[in-house]
C-alpha cells in the first residue's frame, strides 16, 4: 500500500509473555512488537544481503474493560472472547518497532470498537469459519468480523494489525520517502 518492498520474515519471539510487572496495554504491544524486530534484526544484521535493512516488528491485542485479549486457544476461548465483546465498546492496540543498524523507534496505536449485539448462533457460525482462530480477541476486521462491527472511533488499519499512517509517519524518521499521490487529470471525455 506504501509503496515500499518488503519481505516477511516469521519472528520466533513469544508473544505476550508473563512478565514480573503487569504492563498497560500499549506498553504489552510495545514490548512485544521491540522484540520481535530485535529477534529479527539480529538474525539479518549477520547476513551480508540484509544487514542494512530496516526490520518492522508489530503486535495486536484487544483490550475490554482492563483485560486484555490476545489470540484464542481454541474454540471454547474464542466464544467466550466474543460474548465478552457482543453488545460492547472495546480497544484494539497495536505496537510497532522499527529497528535499524542506527536507531529503533517504538510507537503504539489505540482503536475504540464497537460490537453489536451478536447471538449464539452468529458466534456459532463465524467460529466455524476459522477466521477467529489467529485472531487477537477472535476476529478480523479484515474479513467476515467486520458484520460485527457497527461503530470505530480511530484507525481502521490499527484494528487490522498495522496502523498504515503512524507507521508512514515513523518511516519517515528514517529518511524513507513514500511515493507522491499523483493527480489524475482528465483531458477528454
Amino acid at each position: 500500500m506504501l509503496g515500499v518492498d518488503f519481505k516477511v520474515l516469521v519472528s520466533t519471539f513469544e508473544e505476550h509473555r508473563e512478565v514480573d510487572q503487569p504492563l498497560s496495554p500499549a506498553e504489552l504491544v510495545m514490548a512485544t512488537a521491540q522484540g520481535k524486530a530485535e529477534e529479527v534484526f539480529r538474525i539479518t544484521s549477520a547476513q551480508a544481503e540484509t544487514a542494512h535493512d530496516l526490520v518492522l516488528g508489530a503486535d495486536t491485542i484487544v483490550a475490554l474493560k482492563g483485560v486484555c485479549l490476545g489470540k484464542p486457544a481454541d474454540q471454547e476461548e474464542a466464544r467466550r472472547m466474543l460474548q465478552a465483546l457482543s453488545g460492547r465498546w472495546h480497544q484494539v492496540f497495536t505496537g510497532i518497532a522499527l529497528r535499524h543498524r542506527c536507531k529503533s523507534v517504538t510507537a503504539y496505536e489505540r482503536t475504540k470498537v464497537h460490537f453489536r449485539s451478536l447471538t449464539d448462533r452468529e458466534i456459532d457460525a463465524y467460529i466455524s469459519t476459522g477466521e477467529p482462530m489467529d485472531k487477537a480477541g477472535a476476529y478480523g476486521i479484515q474479513g467476515i468480523g467486520a458484520i460485527f462491527v457497527d461503530r470505530i472511533e480511530g484507525c481502521f488499519y490499527n484494528v487490522m494489525g498495522l496502523p498504515v499512517p503512524r507507521l508512514a509517519l515513523l518511516l519517515q524518521e528514517y529518511g524513507i520517502t513514500l511515493p507522491e499521490v499523483k493527480t489524475l487529470v482528465r483531458t477528454g471525455h
